[in-house]
């Protein structure tokens, strides 16, 4: 190896360290809760050297993101683009978000950072140049799993029910008569997609007038 390549070699080992060591800093304590400075000392690098992979921290908040996020995503646009059934794809798609969030509460705290996040700006940079692609995806499938709902807002809910079973978990464990296997990724699976299949079959005389759907009541005044 010559020694360009391997100077670019350290580069890059050194940036995947920075990153893999931002997940956790920014998991914890979330943007404004960390310094350029903290980072370089969790590296074992100066602040100058720091300052030379990534030029502020906003820049190095966005790669840390797209750094997880980019291995995450990967194996679940490989289940979106498959050619499997869409109800399949739904099935291969929540089981894999479940799976991977049980195994890695850093990504799940950062995604509850972003939605604590005050700066608007910036959560919009994140929606549109890191998670839009995956978005997009879930509301292609949203689209041939029903043709009776809002593809956006089916897609948005499937993000949630997954999700915030996990939030839930922080404090619903605490409850008495609480399973631990209802946070089990396969058990919770089973139950997302079953309720998104079969939906809450009440009849217009089992719905509160302010909870019917539009159509069954006159809209609130």
């Amino acid at each position: 190896m010559s020694s360009l390549s391997s100077k670019n070699g350290n580069k890059r080992e050194t940036r995947e360290e920075i990153l893999a060591l931002s997940v956790h800093l920014f998991a914890k304590h979330g943007f404004d809760g960390v310094s350029m400075r903290d980072v370089a000392n969790a590296v074992g690098l100066t602040q100058a050297a720091l300052y030379y992979h990534f030029p502020d921290k906003e820049h190095l908040y966005f790669s840390t993101f797209a750094h997880l996020y980019r291995q995450k995503k990967s194996y679940l646009k490989e289940i979106l683009d498959s050619s499997l059934p869409p109800w399949e794809r739904l099935e291969a798609l929540v089981t894999g978000m479940s799976r991977m969030i049980a195994a890695d509460r850093d990504f799940m705290r950062l995604m509850q950072w972003i939605l604590l996040d005050s700066d608007e700006a910036r959560r919009h940079k994140l929606a549109v140049y890191v998670f839009q692609d995956m978005m997009l995806a879930v509301n292609d499938l949203a689209g041939k799993l029903s043709t009776d709902h809002d593809p956006h807002l089916l897609a948005s809910s499937i993000f949630g029910l997954v999700f915030s079973h996990f939030q839930n978990a922080a404090i619903s464990n605490f409850f008495p008569g609480y399973p631990a296997q209802n946070i089990h990724p396969d058990q919770l699976s089973w139950h997302i997609c079953d309720l998104l299949r079969n939906g809450l079959k009440a009849t217009e005389s089992q719905l509160p007038a302010r909870f019917a759907p539009p159509g069954l009541s006159q809209p609130l005044s």
